[in-house]
């Protein structure tokens, strides 16, 4: 035989060509590792292809997503029950932390609403001087718990999330949104006391509804208005203006030139004027029992909401996710946080979507956020002051009017009513109960109305036609009344166990007193576990009491393996025809097994009555 190896590749090498080699491969080994980095900083591989037209992007998204991200990181803590210099220490520290791990290139870490509520749940019971080192603790416990998913690679289980599900928590997500910033929109004293429950909620109670603030609702109106005829005049210039930031300026500019803030217009007021700095959690073991249960609970509450936000940017974007790389991110930004007085956050749905909408195109949007954020808190104090809340929420409604996909949404309402359901009832969730909960309960509606699904068992009646062909029996193909053949179909696991019973109590029954051989085909049967595989084993064994042979073909390596570890093997011998590639068919063989049982005991109609006649050619076909 001829060798692959040119003949001078055989030759003896110089000593001195060996280091030579030794010199090529450690370029080699130093590329590997670079990939590797790449892959556990996705940030630093976006550089790879990053350009000025990138960096101008990433850099207005960036600036917008600041603008929105001071206010909210105030009001967020106070949500929790802290100073909020922290929740300004968290959208600075996780925000930045989280970009450059972040497999999403426009999620955007940092305090979130339904964390900071789980989180003033746990803290409810530490005494107020130490909530705010507890809080800390909680980032540090809350990052072991996600960093712990990741290395365990749980995260991956995600997948079987429904995509419908994320869909309805978009849908949902932005309704809640609209419904937040509602009062801010329109100037709107915070919610009361009364009967109107669903509506204090949000701040619009019936007793407010005269009390609108004319300037206040002019400016979020117009913000939108500007942000919207700002991007008409993009689109019609071809250039990407930042409409977001340039809307901001222009309603803190107005409120500063009027004097609107002393017309009871609401900006969102004076900024403390420090940056987070290194300082370890305090961890005691005593402290770490009390708050691992709520820690746990904010672990996997913050791993959902970031990887649905995620997976909501990336069905529009059409990015590939790697989730585990997603909730390495998470524990990272959780981790390092606790060390710089951040308390627990995770993917933010208000800033994403900004940050979306507003151009981002890596994760170094995120970074610039950040940095924006800290020069803000830093230098830009008395000016930031002058922000309306109004303006924001404008900016907040346009996002939430385009985080939902309108083409996606109606194929998943049209598509079936599984689908229809679990969107409906994940968005109904979002609003009506929280957000957190929306995606356990979208996911535990899947759970409910898949499992039938995926239990269903279908039973196929076989014949022989004179053609020489096996296909599936219609209604005016007589019945062979010595030989039965059947196709079963599906997973056989637990769920599916009433549907198998039912099956083979048919094959039972038709299993005549003429009956001699059944011919079971098993090709399609899927997970075998040992309650399908006791119904079979006792089906083998009432049929057997009649003199009926079973003769099971079709079987896969998987089933025959489970056949063989429960002793159904033994007692199928020589009526057990295993699967193969090939010309070769294990019904074929099953078959003609099946006639060599009947010998001349054969049906009137049988085609094989006339084999003699007609032998050569003869075969069966599936």
């Amino acid at each position: 035989m001829r060798s692959a190896i040119p003949s001078d590749a055989t030759e003896a090498r110089l000593p001195e060509e060996v280091p030579a080699v030794e010199e090529a491969a450690q370029p080699s080994d130093w590329r590997r590792s670079l990939e590797r980095l790449f892959r556990v900083v996705p940030a630093l591989d976006s550089l790879r292809s990053y350009s000025l037209r990138a960096l101008r992007l990433d850099s207005q998204a960036g600036l917008t997503v600041a603008a929105v991200a001071v206010p909210q990181a105030m009001a967020y803590a106070s949500i929790a029950g802290l100073p909020p210099q922290y929740g300004l220490y968290t959208a600075i520290v996780m925000t930045a932390v989280g970009a450059l791990f972040d497999s999403s290139r426009q999620l955007i870490n940092g305090p979130t609403n339904a964390i900071c509520i789980a989180l003033f749940s746990v803290l409810s019971a530490v005494p107020p001087e130490q909530q705010a080192s507890c809080a800390v603790l909680l980032a540090l416990l809350v990052g072991v718990a996600q960093s712990g998913i990741t290395l365990l690679r749980l995260g991956d289980l995600t997948r079987y999330i429904s995509h419908a599900v994320i869909v309805g928590f978009t849908l949902g997500a932005a309704v809640l949104l609209v419904l937040d910033q509602s009062k801010n929109l329109l100037g709107l004293p915070a919610g009361g006391q009364g009967s109107d429950h669903f509506l204090v909620r949000f701040g619009l109670t019936m007793s407010h509804v005269g009390a609108l603030n004319w300037y206040t609702t002019a400016i979020g109106v117009g913000t939108i208005v500007v942000v919207l005829l700002l991007r008409r005049l993009s689109a019609r210039l071809g250039v990407r203006l930042p409409e977001l930031l340039l809307a901001v300026l222009a309603a803190a500019a107005l409120v500063w030139a009027c004097g609107w803030d002393g017309q009871g217009v609401t900006t969102i007021g004076e900024l403390p004027r420090s940056l987070p700095g290194f300082a370890p959690p305090e961890v005691t073991l005593q402290r770490v029992r009390e708050l691992a249960g709520g820690a746990l609970a904010i672990a996997l509450l913050g791993l959902l909401e970031a990887i649905a936000m995620a997976k909501a940017i990336a069905a529009q974007t059409g990015q590939k996710l790697d989730i585990n790389q997603q909730c390495l991110s998470e524990g990272l930004a959780n981790l390092t946080g606790s060390f710089f007085h951040c308390f627990p956050g995770s993917g933010s749905l208000t800033r994403s979507a900004i940050n979306q909408q507003a151009g981002a195109v890596s994760q170094w949007s995120g970074v610039i956020a950040a940095v924006a954020v800290a020069a803000t808190v830093f230098f830009f104090a008395p000016v930031a002051k002058y922000i309306p809340r109004a303006a924001l929420a404008g900016i907040l409604m346009v996002s939430a009017a385009q985080l939902v996909n309108r083409q996606q949404l109606l194929y998943h309402l049209r598509a079936t009513r599984f689908d229809l359901l679990i969107v409906v009832a994940t968005a109904l969730a979002a609003v009506l109960v929280s957000v957190e909960f929306c995606i356990l309960i979208g996911i535990f509606l899947s759970f409910i109305l898949y499992v039938p699904r995926a239990a269903k068992v279908d039973l196929t009646e076989l014949i022989l036609t004179p053609e020489r062909v096996i296909l599936e029996r219609l209604p005016q193909h007589e019945a062979c009344g010595r030989m039965l053949l059947f196709n079963l179909e599906g997973e056989l696991f637990f769920g599916s166990a009433p549907d198998l019973e039912g099956h083979l109590a048919t094959i039972d029954k038709r299993a005549g007193p003429e009956v001699r051989v059944v011919v079971l085909r098993l090709k399609r049967v899927r997970n075998p576990d040992a309650v399908c595989l006791v119904l079979i084993d006792a089906f083998l064994s009432r049929l057997e009491a009649r003199g009926v042979k079973v003769l099971l073909c079709g079987v896969r390596h998987d089933l025959a393996k489970v056949l063989r570890s429960t002793g159904l093997e033994g007692r199928l011998a020589g009526r057990l025809f295993l699967e193969v590639l090939g010309p070769s068919s294990s019904t074929l063989d099953a078959v003609r097994h099946a006639y060599e049982l009947l010998g001349s005991d054969v049906c009137p109609t049988c085609p094989r009555r006339h084999e003699a006649a007609n032998r050569e050619g003869w075969y069966y076909m599936i």
